[in-house]
């Protein structure tokens, strides 16, 4: 089994020299059997929040049994109450929530190393594997796949603030937006986000027929979306972090914390 966010008609749709991909559709629509999703309105990963609140009403329920009280408590507190934050007055509420999960822990401008390259952290915690980024220094910089991938690999959890409304004008920034979330999400990364707009829909919106527009991007920022949405959900949050930050050899990048105020000052 395999699967694909296009029918097979529209794979590497737009891409360079297509008439010579062309005859491995018309191969794989003759030995595969296609299923389509498309004809079901229904997105699971959009599901996962809705099992979630249900979940929640039957812990309510059950109050009374004082063990799973407590089993809930715990699990309340080692998961994050909200990972999406809306507005512009939002952004420093998750700048707070930084400062609080570090407690009191030194936090500095780190560097990774990532093919004979430097990714800049503007400011990171290593010993609770959390870092903080503005959007423009993270999708309106020249970063890429492989700086992300780094990022994702020694950090367990990415707060970003400062997303705007992005449209067709700002590709070069969504395309970076998109791969980075993509990124996050196949390492399970736990994203805290603010976004000046109302809701994560409305964070690229295309004005008019989305299918007026050829660019992967209006279809890729879909399957954002949802992911997105999949990524606030109790299942996701409590999923195993597929990074390592303990310098396995698995790992090909290497963390370099400047030396924070605090340690500077124990060695005067």
């Amino acid at each position: 089994v395999t699967t694909s966010n296009r029918p097979p008609r529209d794979l590497y749709l737009h891409g360079l020299q297509r008439d010579r991909f062309l005859p491995f559709i018309d191969l794989l629509e003759q030995r595969c059997r296609v299923v389509s999703l498309m004809d079901n309105e229904t997105d699971y990963r959009m599901m996962m929040s809705v099992q979630d609140d249900a979940m929640d009403m039957m812990a309510g329920q059950e109050e009374d049994d004082e063990q799973d009280k407590a089993a809930a408590e715990t699990k309340t507190k080692r998961l994050p109450k909200q990972v999406y934050y809306f507005g512009k007055d939002k952004q420093k509420t998750l700048q707070k929530i930084f400062r609080e999960m570090t407690q009191g822990r030194p936090t500095n401008p780190t560097t990774l190393e990532t093919q004979g390259r430097k990714v800049k952290i503007p400011m990171a915690c290593k010993s609770k594997s959390i870092c903080m980024f503005s959007f423009e220094d993270l999708c309106q910089k020249a970063l890429g796949a492989a700086d992300y991938l780094v990022i994702g690999q020694q950090f367990s959890m990415v707060f970003l603030y400062g997303v705007p409304k992005l449209s067709v004008n700002e590709l070069n920034w969504l395309r970076r937006f998109i791969t980075f979330v993509d990124t996050m999400y196949e390492l399970k990364v736990r994203l805290l986000l603010q976004t000046t707009v109302d809701s994560v829909e409305k964070v690229f919106v295309v004005e008019g027929d989305k299918q007026s527009y050829s660019q992967d991007e209006v279809f890729a920022f879909d399957r954002t979306r949802s992911r997105l949405e999949e990524m606030s959900s109790a299942k996701y949050l409590t999923s195993k972090w597929l990074g390592d930050n303990e310098g396995t050899s698995s790992v090909t990048s290497k963390l370099d914390l400047e030396p924070s105020l605090a340690d500077q000052k124990g060695k005067q």
